[in-house]
């Protein structure tokens, strides 16, 4: 594919972005291009990672998440996104917010999060989980610093305590067995919260091989967006599943460390053990 089948593409996530309420239909853009619906979808998906359909909701998504946290109340910000109706926007919430609307713009209020604090060959981290999946591993010095790092996220939440849950333990008995003997990652239910591009990186992340590490233009190049250095770094940055997640194992070109939301004490750390397990 050219790089003026590229050009098209980008464009037309340009339109899909520039106004989420009143986004093209797929038959448009695809005949401004001088493709067939069915070419341009597929095409689409080649570059972006994602079908129009899903780019589009993502977009209104995003806007929808933004006009909640600028203060707009649910109606208002769903009308104002684009969302026909509130069942439409209901489908969506479950997968792209992991909570409903009005939880979302109150910093996570009405919502339950279960948590568990370890300790592991890394350092202390608390692992939190909504009915959904683990939405949250974080590492810390200590284990209230641990407890207190939940509240950046989700400061209204409930946050539930809970060390004797059958379910929960398991997962952090499988991520402290990870840590202690780098091998497979856990298979692990997780809920992931981010933009259509956040879950690309993300997804592309969980399969880089324990022990190797890949660049930030590699990443950006692998996953359709080679100019896209920057944004990979940033969708990195926001990930709040340490380890499942691993974003530790991208580095800079040099083979530097880069960034690491975390320390890079616990990012060296990490490589080193995985290193040594490959």
């Amino acid at each position: 594919m050219g790089a003026t089948d590229h050009q098209i593409i980008e464009q037309a996530c340009r339109q899909l972005a520039a106004s989420p309420a009143e986004q093209p239909r797929t038959e448009l853009l695809a005949a401004k291009a001088g493709w067939s619906a069915s070419t341009f979808s597929r095409r689409f998906k080649q570059v972006v990672g994602v079908s129009p359909r899903e780019f589009a909701g993502a977009q209104k998504m995003q806007a929808f998440r933004q006009a909640l946290s600028s203060g707009a109340n649910v109606t208002d910000a769903l009308h104002d996104a684009g969302f026909g109706s509130t069942s439409r926007l209901y489908e969506k919430t479950d997968r792209d917010l992991g909570m409903t609307p009005s939880a979302f713009a109150k910093g996570g209020a009405g919502e339950t999060m279960h948590y568990a604090t370890a300790e592991t060959a890394v350092g202390w981290v608390v692992m939190a989980a909504t009915e959904r999946g683990i939405c949250s591993v974080q590492f810390a010095a200590n284990r209230q610093a641990a407890v207190d790092s939940l509240a950046e996220r989700f400061p209204n939440a409930e946050r539930v305590p809970s060390p004797d849950s059958p379910e929960l333990r398991s997962c952090v008995a499988q991520l402290q067995d990870f840590l202690a003997a780098p091998g497979a990652l856990p298979n692990l239910p997780l809920d992931l919260r981010g933009t259509a591009f956040q879950r690309k990186v993300w997804r592309y992340l969980q399969s880089i091989p324990t022990g190797e590490t890949r660049s930030y233009a590699q990443v950006a190049s692998d996953i359709g967006h080679p100019k896209a250095v920057r944004a990979v770094g940033t969708a990195c940055g926001n990930n709040r599943v340490a380890v499942l997640v691993p974003c530790h194992r991208v580095l800079r070109g040099d083979g530097s460390l880069g960034g690491y939301r975390w320390g890079l004490e616990t990012k060296s750390a990490l490589l080193q053990a995985e290193a040594r397990a490959g």
